[in-house]
């Protein structure tokens, strides 16, 4: 079997299991957006450290996407601004606390946390401090990795915490333990990641499901369309105009 029949064979059976296992969690993320939407709240997503930061931009200002997602973009989480420098930040016990409080994160919010792994000093924090401000936490990462990591690994936080032990809701991505799925001969370790496409996965179809659960409910579903096709700038200003100020990142 070579390498791509390999990788796609590993990322079809990953999105198969969410499909399986996630409706229910899936659903139930889904009313408390839905919830936060109609009470006019934003819904606060940040992913702490490494690729997991890419959920944020996943969720945010995307063609099909919802309008009332605001980004925790924190450049220290971000590898553009240094890939070891990333690594050393999501290791760093508080460094988030300060953070959630500046983007206003609070009673009755939603706190989407993404993290691949689920155990750093980050993503421990942020679910922890974003409970005692009052948010509801929705943790979005994988079991498999979580559970097999050694409790005194230098990446745990010091409470040696699972994301998703803390989460209010926990939507799991699959990722299979080690991240990269396909052996390649001749290579000593695996290589094709996969953690990335079960998060744009799971995010997506919690989209997905709050748009649904909103329709339900009678309420015209907040989304942002393609600038790229015709209308798509002037149905995106509405949006704008009633967020621009609000967000920090548009």
């Amino acid at each position: 079997m070579d390498g791509i029949t390999q990788y796609h064979a590993a990322v079809t059976a990953m999105l198969q299991e969410i499909v399986d296992t996630q409706r229910e969690p899936i659903g139930r993320a889904a009313r408390r957006l839905a919830d936060a939407i109609q009470e006019d709240r934003y819904i606060y997503v940040i992913g702490t450290g490494g690729h997991s930061y890419i959920a944020c931009e996943e969720m945010f200002w995307r063609a099909g996407g919802l309008v009332p997602i605001y980004p925790i973009l924190d450049p220290g989480f971000s590898v553009s601004h240094g890939a070891w420098r990333s690594m050393l930040i999501e290791r760093t016990p508080g460094y988030v606390i300060p953070i959630l409080k500046y983007h206003g994160v609070g009673k009755g919010d939603v706190l989407i946390i993404s993290n691949a792994y689920g155990i750093n000093a980050a993503t421990i924090d942020a679910a922890m401090e974003g409970k005692r401000l009052g948010a509801s936490v929705i943790g979005v990462t994988s079991t498999e990795f979580a559970r097999r990591v050694p409790a005194d690994h230098p990446a745990r936080h010091p409470s040696r915490q699972n994301l998703f032990e803390i989460a209010d809701i926990f939507l799991n991505t699959w990722m299979p333990y080690g991240d990269a799925v396909v052996d390649v001969p001749g290579c000593p370790q695996k290589v094709g990641p996969s953690s990335s496409l079960g998060t744009a996965f799971v995010l997506n179809c919690l989209v997905v499901t709050t748009v649904e659960e909103l329709v339900r409910r009678g309420v015209t579903p907040p989304v942002w369309r393609s600038g790229n096709l015709p209308g798509g700038d002037e149905s995106n200003q509405q949006h704008m105009d009633k967020h621009l100020r609000r967000v920090k990142f548009l």
